[in-house]
């Protein structure tokens, strides 16, 4: 059988309380002993009582002491001895008194301090007991619970804000991770529905001819390609998403000059200024990212555009541009453009699939980087990339070696 727990408004009620009981206990034990400490009467140094004057001037009479020193002595003595034991007495008395009603007196006030450490334990935990209930309601299809705590700003307040920037975080997560799905899913039933509809158009037919049949395979063969482009980037931000594998000593100019080699540009007119620039990372995936830039900057531009590329350092940062002249971005539309599957209206028309800014985006995040975007007023887009520069080897670069 488990042993119950005590819940945290009754061990801060314990606590308080047993607080309360030590520090009132070392009270009256300070004033017990302090009372205790007193001097004690000696001798006729203390004013005596009016009884004991009776008594002696009733023993002078009495015995006729004044014509016997002797027993006027006894007399003294017996007057001194009765004040010092009375002294004595009254000195007990008023210890025992002090006594019992301080500690009756420290019972009552630690009940009531009891209680009173009940109330306050339940008006501070009151701000845990919403989070809580903000906690229970939050789930996976619901973040929008808010603690919205109000007061003083405290730890509690602090802890209930921060509570709330997690659940909007996770409901964003959230609703970009179904925004993904469903986007993906779309990107991927388009292939298979065209290819669904060219073999049954053929198939539908008795005979179709030899021509019918090769622009089926043709067709199927698109849709397969563009299937198997959106399965690869996929694949990439997912591996991207278990950050590097790789890191060692990347120049990005030659990066960006290996991507020009096989570059294909048309009628777009290149500007290329490369500054030997070395960061730390995976040169796969460098290249891939700026390939990905640079084929954004081609396709989205005008007949006869400009592109401009460019490396450069400065404050031990990195930094790789791509400028392109093309159409207006609306400067609200264009972190849009980092998320998976997210297009500008007049981008429709072309053959891609949304992913290729979200690679960019993920691959400088695994390489400690940042990417920015900005339209130009001309028309078109400047994407910045920003990296660390290369300095001492990574603590990762030298566990990848010893295994």
């Amino acid at each position: 059988m488990t042993r119950p727990r005590l819940t945290i408004r009754v061990r801060l009620t314990l606590l308080y309380t047993g607080l309360f009981a030590a520090c009132g206990a070392i009270v009256v034990a300070i004033t017990y002993f302090l009372v205790a400490g007193l001097p004690e009467i000696q001798g006729t140094g203390t004013r005596p009582a009016d009884n004991a004057e009776q008594f002696l001037t009733y023993c002078r009479q009495a015995l006729r002491v004044d014509a016997d020193p002797a027993l006027q002595a006894k007399c003294d003595l017996a007057y001194l001895e009765g004040v010092v034991a009375g002294a004595a007495g009254q000195r007990e008395a008023t210890l025992s008194h002090l006594l019992r009603y301080s500690l009756i007196t420290l019972v009552v006030v630690i009940l009531l301090a009891a209680l009173a450490g009940w109330i306050v334990a339940g008006r501070v935990l009151r701000p845990v007991h919403r989070i809580t209930a903000a906690a229970r309601a939050a789930s996976e299809h619901n973040l929008s619970a808010r603690v919205s705590l109000t007061g003083p700003r405290d730890e509690l307040h602090e802890l209930a804000d921060t509570f709330d920037d997690m659940l909007g975080r996770l409901q964003a997560a959230f609703e970009s991770q179904r925004r993904f799905i469903a986007n993906a899913s779309h990107e991927l039933r388009t292939p298979l529905t065209v290819m669904r509809a060219t073999v049954d158009v053929v198939l539908g037919k008795r005979a179709p001819t030899e021509a019918e049949l090769l622009s089926m395979g043709r067709d199927v063969r698109v849709a397969v390609d563009q299937a198997e482009a959106v399965v690869g980037a996929l694949l990439t931000l997912a591996r991207n998403e278990r950050g590097l594998s790789v890191r060692e000593k990347v120049d990005l100019a030659t990066v960006a000059e290996d991507v020009l080699d096989d570059l294909r540009l048309g009628d777009r007119n290149l500007h290329a200024t490369l500054e030997p620039v070395v960061t730390w990372g995976d040169p796969v995936l460098l290249e891939r990212l700026v390939a990905n830039l640079v084929d954004n900057a081609i396709r989205y531009n005008v007949p006869g555009g400009d592109i401009w590329l460019t490396t450069s350092a400065m404050d031990e940062r990195v930094t790789l541009s791509v400028t392109n002249t093309g159409p207006d971005v609306p400067a609200d539309r264009v972190d849009a453009l980092f998320e998976p599957f997210q297009r500008l209206h007049d981008r429709t028309t072309s053959d891609g699939f949304g992913l290729g800014l979200a690679i960019v985006s993920s691959i400088a995040a695994v390489h400690d980087g940042a990417i920015t975007a900005a339209p130009r007023p001309d028309g078109g887009l400047r994407v910045t990339l920003t990296v660390p520069a290369a300095g001492p080897a990574p603590r990762e670069q030298s566990s990848d070696r010893a295994h």
